[in-house]
């Protein structure tokens, strides 16, 4: 990918992506070019769109969580943000990702 990398800040938990340390919590400092900032937006508006969807799921008592693809979506878009912020992620953010286990078998 072509172009400059900045410095970014990554909070997983509300998918923020912000250029400011103190706009909002984050867990993970990146730094990526504008087309890999994109892509990980990208990756952050397909689980906002699958988290509405399992929101309704969840109020479906029959359908259980293993057996719902619409969780297997989310699971392995999540796998792709981990493994984005770990390939562009400092040295702490790599440490962080390896103890959460989240990326083997990958």
């Amino acid at each position: 990918m072509t172009g400059n990398k900045q410095t970014y800040y990554i909070g997983i938990a509300n998918g923020e992506i912000s250029q400011s340390s103190t706009d909002s919590p984050w867990e993970f400092r990146i730094k990526a070019t504008n087309e890999e900032i994109s892509a990980l937006r990208e990756y952050f508006n397909q689980n906002y769109s699958t988290g509405w969807q399992n929101f309704v799921r969840a109020h479906i008592p029959f359908i259980e969580y293993h057996n719902d693809k619409s969780n297997d979506v989310y699971d392995n878009t999540l796998k792709k943000v981990y493994g984005m912020i770990y390939q562009l992620g400092d040295a702490e953010a790599k440490s962080h990702i390896e103890s959460m286990g989240i990326l083997e078998n990958e």
